[in-house]
């Protein structure tokens, strides 16, 4: 079994308006901006350490303790952490289960992040429930609030690109037997493409600005649009591209997906008071009536009021505060669901998902070659 390495010594969370919450600082230790958030799952921190939709966004973690199973080699979901820091209770520093490969500690210092341990993290759980967005530095020391916003002017910009630090920079292709999938690449997760080639999809990882021409060229049976970090009213400029790609061929749209999905057509999204990060989400299927537990990892959600219903309909429902949860098309072979129906963390009730897009990319191409 491995032993971590201990803390570096104090360390702080400094939040814009002043705040202050002092811990032990483990991983590296640097200043670390970003939006402070909150996780939810008893487990998994592997999979949100690794998933690039936490781009620049400090993660809170409910459960109080984290690092018990260690990391292992296999539930990557990028191949580095795209997360500003880590902010829990208790830090494990000698995991135990026979695939772990190093602690917790020892990957943020591999990687190149901070983890704040020893906070009361039910205090900043509450503090973003009720006071909504809030940023902050993990530092070594408490900062001044000066000091805070040369931080924030420094990552203002950064925000308006992250999907572009965190896509793939060129084109990627994997075998398969059966149809070919174009997944443009928001901030993607790994188990998105697993999922796909697991049913013997060939896919093609694509660059999130790859044009309609060229997705054309690829000459694709299907399109998914992945996950990804930011605003996705940032990614505007690219919504009438990408509209004439979903007009073309069948299309699915998870989670960052599904939202840009909308604003191709025309509809709005907005900030969550406080987003939807955990893996025990409730979804109602508003067709069946049945209710799903899912993984979610979102601070967006699509504006029902402002969806043109001769176009788009609302599939899925958020049982808890009743948000958009999916979305299919009146009459092109198009769907988005803001969850994650390859789950990891959290459960995989919604697979049968992917099932429905091969089944909808068939069906085309029956029609195409009939």
């Amino acid at each position: 079994m491995m032993q971590g390495k201990k803390g570096y010594g104090a360390g702080y969370l400094t939040l814009a308006d002043g705040r202050v919450f002092a811990g032990t600082l483990y991983g590296a230790p640097l200043d670390a901006y970003g939006e402070v958030v909150f996780h939810t799952g008893m487990t998994g921190y592997q999979e949100v350490m690794t998933d690039p939709s936490f781009a620049g966004q400090i993660v809170t973690f409910t459960y109080p303790l984290i690092g018990n199973y260690g990391i292992n080699e296999s539930d990557d979901e990028a191949s580095a952490p795209a997360l500003s820091g880590m902010i829990v209770s208790e830090l494990c520093e000698a995991p135990s289960h026979f695939r772990s490969k190093r602690t917790l500690a020892q990957a943020a210092e591999h990687f190149g992040f901070p983890i704040l341990a020893g906070v009361d993290t039910r205090d900043i759980t509450k503090l973003v429930r009720t006071q909504g967005t809030v940023y902050g530095v993990i530092a070594d020391r408490p900062l001044t609030a000066e000091e805070v916003a040369v931080h924030e002017a420094g990552h203002a910009k950064v925000r308006k690109s992250l999907v572009a630090r965190v896509s793939t920079p060129k084109p990627i292709h994997y075998a398969g037997r059966n149809e070919h999938v174009v997944l443009v690449d928001l901030g993607m997760k790994r188990s998105i493409l697993e999922s796909l080639l697991a049913v013997g999809c060939r896919v093609t990882v694509v660059p999130f600005d790859t044009t309609f021409a060229q997705i054309q060229a690829l000459k694709p049976d299907g399109l998914v649009f992945s996950n990804g970090p930011g605003d996705p009213a940032d990614l505007l400029p690219y919504c009438a591209e990408w509209r004439k790609a979903v007009e073309a061929y069948p299309t699915l749209g998870i989670c960052l997906g599904h939202q840009v999905l909308a604003l191709m057509f025309k509809a709005q999204t907005e900030k969550l008071f406080y987003g939807h990060r955990g893996s025990n989400h409730p979804v109602k299927e508003l067709t069946t009536g049945s209710v799903y537990m899912t993984s979610q990892n979102h601070g967006y959600v699509v504006k029902e009021d402002t969806l043109d219903k001769r176009q788009l309909v609302v599939t899925y429902r958020n049982v808890n505060d009743g948000t958009v949860e999916g979305l299919r098309h009146q009459y092109l072979p198009v769907m988005s669901v803001q969850f994650h129906p390859e789950a990891h963390p959290g459960p995989d009730d919604t697979s049968h998902i992917f099932n429905q897009f091969i089944q909808s990319m068939r069906i085309v191409g029956a029609k195409h070659y009939a």
